[in-house]
């Protein structure tokens, strides 16, 4: 079998010696790759080695143990070789090869039960030889990898019957040839009928890997043509070896070491060839058609017609066949046990794969329900967007007459021509006023959609504002805030607009959960601990359902067009982003608890925008 290396001018460097190069006795094999290296040394020493000497050496113990050993050898770089790829980060590429490799690993095992009975105890293999099923049974994973298909680009592998569908495709090889092959040797011996039945069904089960290989070849392009190429040419070399060395056992004419054995040699280096040319180039999966998916669902059509071909092969042989009574006493025996252990395969496959789809079922579903959510958060944010900015317009327009307000009130409560009672009145309408203006810059803070900028804040500030601004809403409510919060807290750094955020809407989440009981009471606790500064919002009602979820995004127990289920994970991730922490309980007396620790500044104390912060009650 004639080898052929194809190589680019850049991988040859191919170019005129110079001076230098003969001085250094520099040649082109100098230039060639490690792995090309590789290859050229493999092919020139074992075949070219085992040629050589088959030629040569006359047949005999010496020449036995040479061809022994020199396939084993082959075998075990061709297994090196394929094993050399299963690293990838792709599980259904390194099953293929890994596949690929047990195939030669289980060639192996024979090989060295058959060199035992050569080399250790000095006699040729009988006929039929025990370890006939351990050559049959190699190819059983070489075809099982076929059925992988690594050049196809899909999603990857999460059903576990894809395992069964190769299972059901070993256990149908195991079973033909135990009723094919096996009543000859066990019911009815007959060397001439078991290897005439051997050398049938085996060169059937090299004929569809190579065929198997040879359509791959043809579908696919690029790396993984070349890949299935020489993947091709070894399964082709070896079935020929095979063909060969049954022909020259069936003249009297084949011995162990001979020229016959050069095709099964050249055959495992060319497996490991094509391992060593696979982990080179690493070809990228292909991108499927519509065809070509429907092409790859024939793994788990051909196992059931297996199972189901076990009957009609039973029947073949109780009614057609002319073998005598005890072999087909056999068949029908073993097939009926097989029909019993395929079946069983067969419904384990139906019932995971039942299990599989109603999982992606729920995926899909789950998936539409939060398309929905995400559709009307987009709804809301635009109306959120369009609210921020009419918000932000009317805080700016009341400034105006605010401003007025303040100014004409000082004028009143400086003015000592007016009465006391003038005047009293005046101080009032400035406080007044000044409590509104104080509303509507935290209005204007919450409203203003600007990028994060991290200073250094006072957190009982911040609270303060958000109560303030909050206390609108529960005038004509039964639900009242109690603020507690010590006269001095280290500083935190962060943006105060989105802590705003997280706090308004802890509140507001706090204030809905508790109006359908009529009335309750939300705590804002702020204290320090450790390093850390740590707010706390404790609520009387009913508690959360799932606080382990309450983050997530989507999540919400409320019904459709009342809540998206982002406002948490929005949280979640601002306090995230401010190296913080935020978590969620139910308190033991009902309720529920949402914590935020945010780490201190214990340096630094910022200004406070009270001289003394007391507990504050507004209702």
């Amino acid at each position: 079998m004639p080898f052929i290396v194809k190589a680019s001018i850049s991988e040859l460097d191919y170019r005129i010696p110079t001076p230098r190069d003969i001085i250094f006795c520099r040649s082109p094999l100098m230039s060639l790759s490690g792995t090309t290296k590789g290859i050229l040394i493999a092919w020139l020493v074992l075949i070219g080695g085992h040629a050589i000497v088959s030629l040569i050496a006359s047949p005999g113990p010496a020449l036995t143990a040479f061809g022994d050993i020199t396939q084993c050898v082959a075998a075990l770089f061709a297994n090196t070789c394929l094993l050399w790829n299963a690293t990838s980060s792709i599980k259904r590429r390194n099953s293929f090869w890994m596949l690929l490799a047990l195939g030669c690993s289980v060639w192996l095992m024979g090989q060295l039960w058959w060199t035992y009975d050569e080399m250790v105890l000095h006699q040729s293999a009988p006929n039929p030889f025990a370890g006939d099923i351990v050559f049959f049974l190699h190819t059983v994973p070489w075809i099982a990898a076929l059925a992988l298909q690594p050049h196809a680009r899909k999603q990857e592998e999460t059903l576990r019957h894809g395992s069964l569908d190769l299972l059901l495709l070993a256990f149908w090889w195991v079973y033909l040839y135990v009723f094919t092959v096996t009543p000859w040797r066990v019911a009815s011996p007959n060397t001439s009928v078991y290897g005439m039945e051997y050398f049938q069904l085996y060169t059937l089960e090299n004929l569809i890997f190579v065929l198997g290989l040879g359509v791959l070849a043809l579908r696919c392009r690029g790396g993984w043509r070349r890949i299935y190429g020489h993947l091709f040419g070894a399964a082709f070399t070896y079935m020929a070896a095979f063909l060969i060395t049954d022909w020259l056992s069936f003249q009297g004419k084949y011995y162990t070491g001979g020229p016959a054995d050069v095709l099964l040699v050249a055959s495992f280096v060319w497996f490991g060839t094509a391992g060593i040319l696979a982990h080179r180039i690493s070809p990228e999966p292909e991108f499927s058609t519509k065809e070509q998916r429907e092409y790859q669902q024939w793994p788990g059509w051909v196992g059931m017609l297996a199972v189901l071909s076990m009957p009609l092969l039973a029947a073949w042989s109780v009614w057609l066949s002319d073998a005598p009574d005890a072999v087909r006493r056999f068949r029908l025996l073993f097939t009926l046990g097989a029909i019993v252990a395929g079946s069983a395969l067969v419904f384990l496959r139906v019932y995971l794969a039942d299990q599989e789809r109603q999982k992606l079922l729920r995926g899909l579903e789950l998936s539409l329900e939060n398309l929905r959510r995400l559709q009307t958060q987009f709804v809301q944010s635009e109306k959120l967007a369009s609210l921020g900015q009419l918000a932000a317009g009317a805080a700016h327009e009341i400034n105006n007459p605010l401003t007025a307000i303040l100014g004409f009130s000082d004028i009143l409560v400086e003015d000592e021509s007016l009465s006391e009672r003038a005047r009293s009145l005046g101080g009032k309408i400035r406080e007044q006023a000044r409590r509104t203006k104080t509303l509507v810059t935290n209005l204007q803070s919450f409203a203003r959609q600007v990028p994060a900028e991290k200073q250094l804040l006072d957190i009982t500030g911040v609270l303060n504002s958000i109560v303030q601004l909050r206390h609108v809403d529960l005038r004509n409510r039964n639900i009242r805030i109690e603020q507690q919060c010590p006269k001095v807290l280290p500083g935190v750094r962060g943006d105060p607009n989105q802590l705003l955020q997280v706090f308004y809407h802890i509140i507001k989440n706090a204030v809905e959960a508790m109006e359908p009981l009529g009335q309750g009471v939300l705590t804002v606790n702020a204290s320090r601990e450790r390093g850390n500064v740590v707010i706390e919002f404790s609520d009387t009602g009913p508690g959360l359902e799932h606080p382990d979820k309450v983050f997530d995004p989507f999540y919400t127990t409320k019904a459709v067009g009342q809540g998206t289920g982002l406002g948490l994970s929005i949280c979640y991730g601002i306090v995230q982003e401010h190296s913080g922490v935020i978590t969620a309980s139910n308190r033991p007396g009902g309720g529920a608890t949402f914590r935020i620790e945010l780490p201190a500044i214990l340096t630094l104390f910022p200004p406070s925008s009270a001289e003394a912060a007391p507990p504050v009650k507004i209702s």
